[in-house]
């Protein structure tokens, strides 16, 4: 293939390669030719011209395939255009003598078709460079159309297009010609040929101006007579040329106009002719009189349909302006068409007219116009209905009867009524929240007029009203309630009238169908009343024979509708259901003989409306309720059907006796039947009828539909009429049943039908026949589905023969079905003799067969047998099937057949997998072959070709990726194939092309050219066929995911290059600046369909991952201008919206304001649609989206100081916080809209800009936040959310933003704060009203929502508020601010707080706030408990939720339960577990008067019961939630109740409870345990350790009580602690015992070093102890503080349990985390393990006897084991050689007894310390000095002695040294000045007879550190320091011992000399040296670095 690749074609190769694989060479050359040429330099191009034209001209008679004489024609046109004209008439000549030939052979037929291409595109691409020569070729077109067949005319006029849109206005003398050439061809039979007749008409209307104008009505009934018997794709091209010729006519090109002097058409004119086609088709006026007078001859559906369609384009055409000024005539004639009797002469004619108008509507309404548009369209459309209600009014109140037309204007109405309705529900439905000034505005009074239908006297219109209301209610759902308490009120208001009965019912059932649309729901009580009202119809139904059809019907329809509101609610009802279910069928089957004998035609009707109603509520029971269907109900249920199925049985004998009128409602109970069948687990009923029908969906099929769910995707349900459903119904009964009933039954069924085939006749047969096959393919479905196997020999043959009589069916879609049948059995029966078998007869028919019919159905059985045997199955099959396939896919003869083995070939390669992969070579060559030759009119035979080639890709899959020569020549072949298909002209073709190209992508992503794949989806984005761009949008998701920013830049260069015009011309496609992103916002505007929205969501959501970040302005602009766009029906922000997206995207940097008028106002652009609200909710999730991105990728997004530094540096870097502006306002402007999902999401938007900036410091005023200076925006943005009139989830999320706010700490001044807490405390009122409020709009459980959220908003408050002052009262008290008014400050005590502190606005509220809290815990502790304990609930619910509602009250509490569970344990600390409550709760306890009456004494102990009943209720909540936190718990839950926990036990009363409790406190130590084994996060870990050590502080406090206790008792003293006597811990029982298990699991987790079963492992490599990690270093400190503390919990005995493991565990953390730190200081966790050495070893324990042996050995074994790991060692060069030496000291000085006369471990101490004295680092040397001085000075003689001896003289040798290299650090000075300490300590400890020895020691060292004066001025500063400090020294030792000092000093005289020299230059400094100097004693004195606590 890379041999093609050249400018000029390599003819070299060419004849080198094989026959068949040349076709595909040259397409590869010309692909490359025509990127090339276009981008090539001209000068290139016209040398080698000559030769090219040559080469390509050649190609011309080389009978080029479709595809490849279209790219020819293209290359040679821009040839042409490019290099030199000169030959290019040459050129025209030869194609034009080629046409002219006479050859009629279709060997010739490509060459004559490439030389038509050729000859367009020369026109299409240099139009008038080509001068007058344009009539002969024209003429010699037309001569050439007159003669061709079928693919030559569709070429021809395909050309003819092509020259008429390059030559424009200058072909004017030939458009008659044309027009009359081709106008006949409209009819052709040749579908492709009137494909194109329209195209090329629609192209010459542009210029021709008599088309509409003269011509115009002969061109539509052509039209119309065109859509007869049209297929989808002659429709679309004939609607769009109709409905284009009708727009011009009314509104003509400017240019054409004044250049002739037209009469314009008049709408009314223009519609007439429309009106005409969809009445009475392409018949005409006048022609067929004698048919028209006999009134016969209804219009064909074609025809309908495409009219349809005509009208949608003419009003887009005019576009959405148009509309909104014309929409009342419009609607009226809209309307007109479906009440004109023709329109409507049958039922099912009516209902598809109806459709059809729906459609109309819809499809311009809900596209073109814009919210505020729509809105206005709303009310004329409510207008039109109520007009027709006051004609209808009028006929029925006409009593005289004078009006007998009247009768047929009122059935005409109906019809007009159901369009009208569907049309204002959809419209309602689709503007959502945005509607509601349409329902409140009383001049329209939609919801009068609406409710008025339900009385018209057509069930229909009644139905169409009742839907129309519930679409207000979802829309709108605070109409819900009210509405549905208007139609109780009116239906017990007008019992006495039938319609009202009816129509009232329906809307009832409708509303209560909604409800499950609107997330609040309705109150319970609605529930008893439609209850009621039912019951109440269907008691009286029997009273009145005039009413009781229809109360009977409307009875069981609100009981059907009821069912839907799920179990929660009719759980309480169905005792009653039950018994009303049991008594509408007889009891048994005498008494249903006794009613047969009984009833006369009209009972008859009454009891089988009746009995079909209770089924329907039966079903509708089975569906909604499935948690309530227990055994034993479905046993109750089974009576009532089994009645109705004995009932079934005599209903023909009963039709028999009283007419044939109760045949619909006979059928009506047979469909309730299976329906309800369907749905009950098979038991072993059986039963099954066949009857034949089809039909279209309409409401009135079938009422109950107005309540039912409606499938995804469906906008209105349309039930098939009765007839139909039954079969349905039927067939998947059978399919439910069949896999249930014996073989026995099964042979009879079968032969049964084959009976029923046989005596069937002509057409009756076929549909018997497709009703058994869809019945016997759900049975084998059933089968499949159960897994079990069809049955012995003889079912197997009676289904065999059944199949296979049909794969020869002249019916395709018989054909179809009996090749699923085969597949399906083969797939039941499992059997490998039976799948050959039929495998086998398969290939042999299809060997021998030359009929059409039987080779295609035997085809599709194989791929059938492949698909559900599956490839291993099927393997030995395989090579036969694609010989066979391959074969019959080259039969040019028959497209058919083509069209079905491509199609089974397809299911083969997708079912065998990689099994095919050795054919996939030979396949692909065949799938080339093909889409080079197969004329493109056969588009079937592309779309399976398209499957195919998909199929293949899949199977090579990721192989793709290689480089081998095979896999790059599969993969070219695979581009190819995919590049022809996109050239394609049928959408679905192109569509299976891009979906080829995304497989190709996913696996070999580097092949696929993206440059030119982006392009091409983006112009398909505004394709208008759907399928088409769903397929562009969900190739750009994929591509997106990967390559966000290739896409967006492939887009934009479209949007570059449109100007050059080489795009699709005609495309509507118009990026702008905003790029694709804005395109794709754009189309959210106007798609309505599911998949294709939420692929563009995610496309547009991996653009923005990847983007947003580095693009921020962009994107932040986007969505403001989206934002922005809100309707102004008294909107909070109004714009002016009136220009196209488009427009609104060309963005101008204008002020906000005007931001969305358009630019440049041309007529041509279609106004567009301001962004509705769905798009700006989506819009508002994305801000999000952003700020959270932002995040993840840099904290500067966040810092406005550096942000503005950032930007300095770099101006085109764009930072987040730079932005803060725009985002409020979009977050505002969402949060005030109108529509409820947006205000959410901007309260959402919100709440994360509080979250996220409130930290932010703004430079420019230190001390304050950048968020303060948007309190107004947010105060105004929270203030409608607590409108009494809003939803409660938008209060309840307000709520939260409030909290966020108040406690983000953004403002300090009270008074601004109060602005935002008045809201809440307005809601706090709301919540203490109580349960019963009066007017409940919504469900009980929306208001526990609203509840919860503010006492959770409030908690939130009070939890940051004692925070505050928590952290103000540790603080020194500092002076308060100035600035307010000073006179407060005086009177206020010192103790008070600051006054702007948050506290005081909660204080006032915390009484009413407590007891609701406590409240609402001890709800959510009941809702929490496993459901075998839901007897303990109360009956009448908890404090805020009700029990109807409990299910969904849950998950409100769920979310909410935490923060309140923090607040309460805080207020139970602060007030001493509430104790001044109660005063109030004990009126007749005076409280503290002890010697007071026997209240008193009572008073306690009610006090102490509240604390055990609070604290259980806190411990039992924190410890449920505790054991197992969901995954889906936000960790801010844990946190919560984490702190909660640890408040709560700060406070005395808890730490009695828990710690006279063991258990207790054993079981919350093993449930924080297991918490730990499942989250990570360390903020978690520290929590825990914080709730643990209090859980120890409680216990030590205890024992400490009981100790003091018993003072008295010594040998009780012993045994009290854990372990008594004997020391064993109890697992599960011992505190102790839980709370190591928890410490050593966090030690271990985070030093796994210390586990020693890690070191013991073969594979464990020692690791070198590495700096912990902050948060880990604290965890570890906080362990260890905690571990030393559990020996004092145990006795002695116990104590010995532990201690050797607390000692290992202490030590282990010193030895691996005592490293050294560059600035010496301590790390953290080591101080904690010295601490713990101390408060171990000094613990009161150690003094009692009965361990003294245990205990020495454990000291000196822990000893040993720090010296070993304090040994110098080379793989530790970074140990912290001053913590092992301190932890040494800790030992020698707190346990000396123990440790005297240790030889080993003495020798061992003293080699430390010499170490460390020999240390090169003087701050070891300093460290060292001090801890010897403490072992120097130790009390205990015996112990300090040998110390002294062996290292003072090492010392006093360091010391001396000093003299000859003096200090030049101030650390060593440290050092030296240590070390002289300690020297002159022993000096002071030394007896008074050795003194003169000491003395002798210290004083020449001290002396010798004396600079001579003249050198001291030159010294460095430290060398000095040294020298003052001797000095001081010297002069202080002298008076302290002078008889001494005189011996030393007299024994040398330098050293007296020395000493004076320096006094008198002492002496000799000024007097500010000598005040500087007795300062600088004081400080030196004291060693400078202290350890962060002292252990000595």
């Amino acid at each position: 293939m890379e041999l093609a690749h050249s400018l000029l074609l390599n003819e070299d190769a060419l004849a080198q390669i094989t026959e068949a694989k040349r076709p595909v060479f040259i397409f590869e050359w010309l692909r490359f030719l025509d990127k090339v040429l276009v981008a090539a330099n001209k000068v290139d191009v016209k040398e080698k011209q000559k030769k090219l034209v040559e080469q390509l001209t050649g190609l011309i008679s080389s009978a080029p395939g479709p595809p490849t004489r279209k790219l020819l024609a293209k290359n040679l046109a821009t040839l042409y255009s490019i290099g030199d004209t000169f030959t290019v008439f040459q050129t025209l000549d030869k194609c034009n003598d080629i046409i002219k030939s006479k050859d009629d052979t279709p060997a010739y037929l490509p060459t004559k078709l490439a030389a038509v291409a050729c000859v367009g595109a020369f026109y299409e691409k240099m139009g008038r460079m080509l001068g007058s020569s344009f009539p002969d070729t024209i003429n010699n077109l037309l001569k050439a159309l007159k003669s061709a067949e079928s693919q030559g005319r569709g070429e021809i006029l395909l050309s003819l297009q092509k020259v008429l849109s390059g030559l424009g206005g200058a072909a004017a003398s030939c458009h008659r010609d044309i027009y009359k050439n081709a106008r006949s061809l409209l009819t052709d039979r040749s579908m492709a040929v009137r494909c194109a007749v329209a195209k090329c008409l629609l192209e010459l209307q542009n210029e021709a101006v008599f088309m509409w104008t003269t011509e115009l009505e002969n061109l539509a009934t052509l039209c119309f007579k065109a859509l007869e018997g049209s297929n989808y794709g002659v429709r679309v091209a004939v609607a769009k040329l109709l409905g284009t010729v009708m727009a011009t006519a009314l509104m003509p090109k400017q240019a054409a106009v004044m250049r002739q002097n037209v009469k314009r058409a008049t709408l009314e004119e223009v519609l007439e002719l429309m009106a005409t086609g969809f009445l009475r088709g392409g018949s005409g006026f006048l022609k067929s009189g004698g048919e028209m007078l006999k009134g016969g001859g209804s219009v064909s559906r074609e025809v309908r349909v495409g009219v349809t369609q005509a009208y949608v384009v003419f009003v887009t055409t005019l576009g959405g302006q148009w509309l909104e000024r014309n929409f009342a005539t419009f609607l009226s004639h809209v309307l007109d068409l479906v009440s004109h009797p023709r329109a409507t002469q049958t039922h099912v004619e009516a209902v598809y007219s109806r459709r059809c108008v729906s459609f109309m509507l819809r499809a311009t309404l809900g596209g073109l116009l814009g919210e505020k548009a729509q809105i206005a369209a709303g009310k004329e459309i409510c207008q039109a209905i109520s007009k027709q209600m006051r004609a209808v009014e009028a006929v029925v109140n006409d009593i005289s009867g004078e009006n007998k037309a009247g009768a047929a204007d009122v059935s005409a109405s109906q019809h007009v009524m159901v369009c009208a309705l569907k049309e204002l529900g959809s419209l309602v439905q689709s503007l959502s929240a945005t509607a509601s000034p349409l329902i409140q505005e009383p001049s329209i009074g939609l919801l009068e007029t609406v409710t008025s239908v339900l009385l018209h006297p057509s069930m229909a219109a009644r139905l169409a009203a009742a839907w129309c209301l519930r679409c207000v209610a979802v829309a709108l759902p605070y109409q819900l309630t009210p509405l549905l308490d208007r139609c109780a009120e009116r239906i017990n208001n007008l019992k006495s009238s039938p319609e009202a009965v009816s129509g009232y019912s329906f809307a009832m059932a409708a509303l209560l169908g909604g409800v499950h649309q609107c997330p609040l729901g309705i109150p319970h009580s609605k529930g008893k009343l439609v209850v009621s009202i039912a019951e109440d119809l269907l008691r009286t139904a029997a009273q009145n024979s005039r009413l009781s059809l229809q109360r009977t019907q409307a009875g069981w329809l609100l009981l059907g509708a009821l069912m839907t509101l799920g179990s929660s609610l009719v759980r309480y009802h169905l005792p009653k259901m039950l018994l009303l279910w049991r008594n509408v069928f007889p009891r048994s089957s005498k008494e249903l003989e006794a009613e047969k004998a009984r009833g006369d035609s009209f009972t008859w009707q009454v009891t089988l409306e009746g009995r079909a109603g209770a089924l329907c509520a039966m079903r509708s029971f089975v569906a909604h309720c499935p948690e309530l269907l227990t055994e034993d109900v479905i046993r109750r249920l089974m009576t009532p059907i089994e009645c109705a199925m004995t009932m079934m049985a005599q209903v023909p004998a009963i039709i028999k006796v009283h007419g044939a009128h109760l045949k619909a409602s006979a059928a009506m109970v047979r469909l309730r039947l299976y329906d309800i069948l369907a749905l009950l687990p098979p038991k072993t009923y059986e039963g099954n009828t066949c009857m034949p029908a089809s039909g279209s969906g309409a409401l009135e099929h079938d009422p109950s539909s107005i309540y039912l769910r409606i499938p995804v995707g469906e906008a209105i349900p349309g039930p098939l009429p009765l007839g139909v459903s039954v079969i349905d119904a039927s067939v998947a009964l059978f399919g439910v049943v069949f896999p249930h009933v014996s073989f026995k039954h099964r042979l009879q069924m079968l032969d049964h039908f084959a009976e029923c085939i046989k005596q069937a006749k002509g057409v009756r047969q076929q549909a018997v026949q497709l009703n058994i096959f869809t019945a016997v393919l759900s049975a084998l479905k059933g089968l499949a589905e159960n897994k079990s196997t069809l049955g012995p020999e003889e079912v197997r043959k009676s289904a065999l023969a059944l199949v296979m009589g049909a794969l020869d069916n002249p019916n395709p879609i018989l054909r179809c079905a009996a090749g699923e049948a085969l597949g399906r059995m083969a797939q039941v029966v499992g059997e490998a003799t039976f799948i050959a078998r039929m495998a086998q007869t398969s290939f042999d028919k299809l060997k021998s067969a030359r009929d059409v019919v039987s080779r295609t159905g035997h085809s599709l059985a194989l791929g059938c047998l492949h698909r559900y045997v599956g490839g291993i199955g099927s393997g030995q099959h395989l090579k036969t099937s694609v010989s066979i396939l391959l074969a019959l896919a080259q039969d040019g003869s028959s497209h058919e057949v083509q069209t079905w083995s491509l199609h089974s070939l397809a299911l083969i390669v997708d079912s065998s997998g990689p099994m095919y992969r050795g054919y996939v070579e030979p396949t692909l060559s065949l799938v080339l072959t093909l889409l080079l030759t197969v004329p493109p009119s056969h588009t079937e035979v592309h779309q399976c070709l398209g499957r195919c080639l998909g199929a293949l890709i899949t199977t090579v899959g990721p192989e793709l990726q290689g480089n081998g020569a095979t896999i790059s020549t599969i993969r070219s072949s695979c581009l190819v194939g995919c590049a022809i298909m996109q050239d394609h002209s049928d959408s679905l073709v192109q569509a299976a092309a891009i979906s080829c190209l995304q497989q190709l992508h996913m696996f070999a992503p580097r092949h696929v050219n993206l440059s030119s794949l982006v392009p091409c989806l983006c112009v398909h984005l505004c394709s208008s066929h759907l399928l088409l761009r769903r397929a562009a949008v969900a190739c750009l998701r994929q591509l997106a995911q990967r390559e966000a920013a290739e896409v967006c830049e492939y887009a934009m260069s479209l949007a570059k290059r449109a100007g050059d015009n080489d795009v699709v011309p005609g495309s509507d496609l118009n990026i702008t600046e905003t790029g694709l992103e804005g395109v794709l916002f754009g189309m959210l505007d106007r798609e309505t369909d599911r998949k294709l929205c939420s692929d563009i969501h995610d496309t547009l959501g991996h653009m923005l991952s990847s983007l947003a970040v580095e693009k921020l302005s962009h994107w932040l602009k986007l969505c403001k201008d989206v934002l922005a766009a809100t309707t102004d029906v008294g909107g909070a922000v109004a714009f002016e919206v009136e220009k196209d997206e488009e427009d609104s995207e060309k963005k101008d940097e204008m002020d906000d304001d005007t931001m969305f008028t358009g630019l440049g106002e041309d007529d041509k652009s279609k106004p567009s649609v301001a962004p509705r609200w769905v798009t700006r909710v989506f819009a508002a999730d994305c801000l999000c989206r952003i700020i959270l991105l932002c995040e993840n990728a840099d904290k500067v997004h966040f810092d406005l100081a550096a942000a503005r530094s950032s930007q300095a540096k770099n101006p085109k870097g764009d930072l987040l916080v730079l932005h803060l502006s725009d985002l409020i306002r979009m977050a505002f402007m969402a949060a005030t809209d109108h529509s409820n999902q947006l205000r959410m999401a901007g309260l959402q938007a919100l709440e994360d800009i509080i979250k996220k900036f409130a930290s932010v410091p703004e430079p420019e005023f230190p001390g304050h936040v950048i968020l303060e200076q948007y309190q107004a925006n947010v105060g105004a943005a929270l203030r409608p959310a607590f409108s009494p009139d809003t939803p409660s989830d938008i209060t309840a999320k307000a709520c939260q933003v409030c909290s966020t706010w108040i406690g983000s700490g953004v403002v300090s001044d009270l008074n601004d704060l109060r602005r935002v807490h008045n809201l809440l405390v307005s809601s706090l009122d709301k919540v203490q009203a109580g349960k019963g409020s009066s007017s409940q709009l919504y469900s009980e459980s929306a208001t526990t929502m609203e509840k919860l959220a503010v006492l959770k908003a409030w908690a939130e408050v009070y939890v940051v508020a004692m925070k505050i002052k928590k952290e103000a009262e540790s603080k020194p008290a500092k002076p308060v601010r100035s600035g307010e008014d000073d006179e407060e400050e005086e009177d206020l005590g010192a103790d008070v707080l600051p006054p702007d502190s948050l506290i005081t606005l909660v204080q006032p509220e915390l009484p009413s706030l407590s007891r609701l809290w406590l409240a609402m815990l001890r709800d959510y502790a009941l809702l929490t408990l496993p459901a075998e304990f839901s007897s303990q609930l109360p009956p009448d619910g908890g404090a805020f939720y009700t029990p109807e509602t409990i299910d969904t009250a849950r998950l409100h509490y769920r979310s909410s339960w935490a923060p309140v569970l923090h607040a309460v344990a805080l207020w139970l600390n602060s007030t001493g577990f509430g104790a001044g409550e109660e005063k109030e709760e004990i009126p007749s306890a005076p409280s503290k008067t002890p010697g007071l009456s026997q209240g008193a004494s009572s008073t306690p102990k009610v006090f102490e019961e509240l604390v055990k009943d609070r604290m259980h209720l806190m411990l039992g909540v924190s410890i449920e939630f505790l054991c197992f936190p969901r995954p889906e718990e936000p960790i801010e839950h844990v946190m919560s109740c984490l702190q909660a926990l640890c408040t709560l036990l700060e406070s005395p009363c808890a730490k009695t409870h828990i710690a006279e409790d063991q258990l207790l406190a054993v079981e919350l130590l093993n449930v924080l345990h297991r918490l730990l084994l499942t989250r990570d996060p360390p903020a978690v870990q520290l929590q825990v350790t914080a709730v643990v050590q209090e859980t120890i502080r409680a216990a030590q406090d205890h024992l400490q009580r009981q100790r003091s206790n018993e003072e008295g008792e010594k040998d009780s003293q012993a045994s009290l602690g854990e372990g008594g006597d004997t020391g064993e811990l109890v697992p599960g029982k011992s505190l102790v015992f839980a709370a190591m298990e928890l410490l050593v699991f966090i030690l271990v987790r985070h030093l796994p070093q210390l586990n020693t079963r890690v070191k013991e492992s073969p594979s464990h490599v020692p690791l070198r102890p590495q700096r912990l990690p902050e948060e880990s270093a604290r965890l570890v400190a906080n362990t260890v503080s905690i571990l030393a503390e559990l020996p004092s919990l145990c006795s002695p005995a116990g104590s010995m349990t532990i201690l050797p493991t607390v000692l290992f565990l202490i030590t282990g953390v010193l030895r691996e985390t005592a490293v050294k730190t560059s600035d010496n200081s301590v790390p953290v966790p080591v101080s904690p393990a010295l601490q713990g050495i101390k408060t171990i070893i000094t613990s009161p324990l150690v003094r009692v006897e009965s361990i003294h042996t245990q205990w020495t050995g454990l000291v000196r074994s822990s000893l040993a084991s720090v010296l070993e790991y304090s040994q110098p060692d080379d793989s530790r060069p970074d140990m912290d050689q001053v913590s092992m030496l301190t932890a040494i000291t800790l030992f020698l000085l707190s346990a000396s007894n123990e440790l005297v006369g240790v030889t080993v471990l003495q020798k061992g101490c003293m080699d430390r310390f010499r170490n460390a004295l020999n240390s090169s680092d003087p701050w070891v040397q300093a460290r060292c000095y001090q801890l010897l001085l403490s072992v120097f000075q130790h009390s205990n003689r015996a112990l300090s002695t040998p110390y002294i001896h062996s290292l003072a003289p090492l010392m006093v040798e360091k010391l001396k040294a000093v003299e000859r290299s003096r200090p030049g650090t101030a650390a060593e000075l440290q050092s030296v000045q240590e070390g002289i300490r300690v020297l002159e300590n022993l000096v002071g400890m030394g007896e008074e007879q050795n003194r003169v020895q000491l003395l002798a020691l210290l004083v020449p060292t001290l002396v010798s550190y004396l600079l001579d004066e003249n050198a001291i001025s030159s010294v460095p500063q430290v060398s000095k320091a040294l020298h003052d400090f001797a000095l001081q020294n010297l002069m202080r030792i002298g008076p302290l011992y002078p008889a001494a000092f005189k011996i030393v000093i007299g024994a040398a005289p330098e050293l007296k000399t020395r000493l004076e020299s320096a006094i008198r230059a002492n002496q000799a400094s000024s007097k500010a040296k000598a005040a500087a100097r007795q300062a600088q004693p004081a400080v030196q004195t004291a060693p400078t670095i202290k350890l962060k606590k002292s252990f000595f």
